[in-house]
């Protein structure tokens, strides 16, 4: 069972006809034919996007995302909107009953992420993001910006914080003969849709996942909630072998690094608390980022 995304996953682009959305949506559609089945523009329907590089490859563009969900059956929306407009168009997602929606902008207001935070909870939708990398299930389907060409099909589920260590882990793995079943980018935003456990449980009941890397980085609690998680999960017999890494570790108190979550404040989501959190819970914590995939390979050897 593919996580998240297979290639049955049909997909449609909300902010497909600007620059960011139609080069994204041609590397998708070059990755093994993911299902990318329609446009969103509310000025724009009735209209065809047309791809650069392939004038054969044109998708429809429809003025709502419930339209074009009753036209395509699309059940997967990946949202390439400017912050201004992005929240609005995650919460048009989720009225429109998408079940996968993934929001790759960066710099959404997050009185608007409050707001859809709250219409999440009342929904069958699960959302990625906003500010992150997107989700890839290698030779399946590719949704967001993860370049595809580093991905294997094999046996680790990679989860983090960070776009750009989501990319070492799965170039390591990739190097080191493991592969992956799934990457899932869930972003650096503090207020945000999918967290760590929901990911861990997935990876825990998939068959296919082997091996876990889990890359956190300081700001917020969401890693020692996972690692709660996790020794919950292996006090009932469920567990895997995992390897994590946080970044930020140098960053002093109070300063954001990078991602708007990113800021350890009032004694709390330090590096080495996280650290610590995640060892207790059986993580080999790797001390760079550079050795996720051996790390990864020696728990494997025991």
């Amino acid at each position: 069972m593919s996580i998240l995304v297979d290639k049955n996953t049909k997909v449609l682009v909300q902010g497909l006809t600007g620059k960011t959305g139609t080069f994204h949506t041609e590397q998708a559609l070059a990755y093994y034919g993911t299902q990318m089945v329609g446009g969103i523009h509310p000025k724009k329907g009735g209209t065809t996007w047309t791809s650069g590089m392939d004038s054969s490859a044109e998708l429809p563009i429809f003025a709502s995302v419930a339209e074009g969900k009753e036209r395509t059956g699309a059940n997967a929306s990946v949202i390439y909107v400017p912050p201004a407009g992005a929240g609005a168009a995650i919460i048009e997602a989720i009225d429109a009953g998408i079940e996968l929606i993934t929001c790759i902008t960066e710099g959404i207001p997050v009185m608007d992420m409050v707001k859809v935070k709250a219409r999440l909870e009342k929904s069958n939708s699960r959302l990625l993001g906003p500010n992150c990398p997107g989700v890839l299930t290698p030779e399946e389907c590719k949704i967001g910006i993860m370049p595809g060409s580093i991905f294997s099909k094999g046996s680790v589920g990679v989860v983090s914080r960070s776009g750009t260590l989501t990319y070492e882990a799965v170039f390591q793995t990739s190097n080191a003969g493991l592969g992956q079943t799934t990457a899932v980018g869930i972003g650096g935003d503090p207020v945000k849709g999918t967290e760590f456990i929901d990911m861990l449980e997935l990876f825990l009941a998939d068959d296919e996942t082997k091996s876990i890397i889990m890359i956190g980085e300081i700001g917020g609690s969401a890693e020692e909630e996972a690692a709660q998680f996790l020794k919950d999960e292996a006090a009932k017999g469920r567990k895997k072998p995992m390897v994590g890494f946080i970044a930020g570790r140098t960053a002093p108190p109070g300063r954001t690094m990078g991602h708007a979550g990113a800021i350890v404040s009032g004694g709390k989501g330090g590096a080495e608390d996280k650290i610590e959190a995640m060892k207790s819970a059986g993580i080999v914590v790797s001390d760079s980022p550079a050795r996720l995939g051996t790390t990864l390979v020696d728990v494997l050897k025991g």
